[in-house]
């Protein structure tokens, strides 16, 4: 069984985010990945400035046109940001000195340095102004999904009506303690059935009790599962860099800034998030490939 994960941010020691990679290090966090289990991903790079992340892009580009194994495995690319909400623990790991409102112009620069392989770009409905950006990524064939924000509900809903069709890891990109009932999760769930509602089944971004309460909610047919593996993901615990910036990761496994509460994305590998999926919320085999390889396809419009 092979899977299909819509947000690698690096693996395997290899950095997708960083300036320096090279093509035999994207190179080998492919060979790591298909060792792995995966036979698909779209590339993530994380928020930065809209220059270094179209020069990221173009290096993106280059790279896969050169090397059949990554032309085989990057499906597209996935870019996290820059139009997130930069308030502390909604910014999570991004760095928010680069969080800037959504504009089309910027949202073009990014999609011709992709040259027609961005396929997903994450931001907050929030930072949006009249959901403008969102109904140009739209027309562009894009996927747009809401992540590492706060939209009240009419925001949100305005956001879906525009287009937004997924929410980027659910349960993260928000403070650690947000208030009981009206806060952006309870908001998600209560549109469900429109969404696409991704999650990280690592045990630490969601503990695996309340995932199993979201599943109910978003089921097998609107949920979809990804690693959102870092570079430290398989590397074990140390002090690694992520977008120029330094990670830790204990002996759990889990990452964060020093000295923050919030994660840092995952080292999660790929057999280990179906491993999860089995043995945590009982999913079979079809149940494993629908959320992790099916659904993510079926939602870029790549089936």
């Amino acid at each position: 069984m092979s899977y299909f994960d819509l947000q690698i941010n690096g693996y395997a020691g290899v950095d997708f985010c960083s300036l320096d990679l090279t093509d035999s290090d994207f190179h080998r966090a492919c060979e790591a990945l298909a060792a792995d289990g995966i036979d698909g991903i779209l590339a993530t790079l994380i928020t930065d400035s809209v220059d270094s992340l179209c020069e990221k892009l173009k290096a993106l580009v280059r790279f896969r046109e050169e090397d059949e194994l990554v032309r085989k495995m990057v499906r597209g690319f996935h870019v996290e940001g820059p139009f997130l909400n930069p308030n502390p623990g909604y910014i999570g790991a991004h760095p928010s000195e680069h969080a800037i409102l959504a504009s089309p112009e910027n949202a073009a620069r990014l999609l011709d340095a992709g040259q027609g392989l961005v396929r997903l770009i994450t931001l907050a409905p929030e930072r949006d102004p009249d959901a403008a950006t969102t109904r140009y990524l739209v027309e562009q064939g894009i996927t747009v999904s809401a992540g590492h924000c706060d939209p009240d509900l009419p925001t949100l809903e305005r956001a879906v009506d525009a287009g937004l069709s997924m929410i980027t890891h659910l349960g993260n990109g928000c403070p650690v303690t947000l208030p009981r009932h009206d806060n952006f999760i309870q908001r998600v769930l209560s549109l469900a059935e429109r969404l696409w509602i991704c999650y990280i089944p690592d045990g630490a971004h969601v503990p695996f009790f309340a995932l199993r309460n979201y599943f109910q909610i978003s089921g097998v047919e609107r949920t979809i599962f990804t690693s959102d593996a870092i570079m430290a993901a398989g590397l074990g615990p140390g002090l690694y860099n992520l977008s120029g910036a330094p990670v830790e990761v204990d002996e759990q496994g889990v990452a964060r800034r020093p000295g923050s509460p919030n994660l840092a994305g995952s080292t999660i590998r790929g057999h280990q998030v179906a491993k999860n999926l089995r043995q945590h919320l009982g999913l079979d085999e079809t149940a494993v490939d629908r959320v992790y390889r099916t659904n993510p396809l079926k939602a870029l419009n790549l089936e």
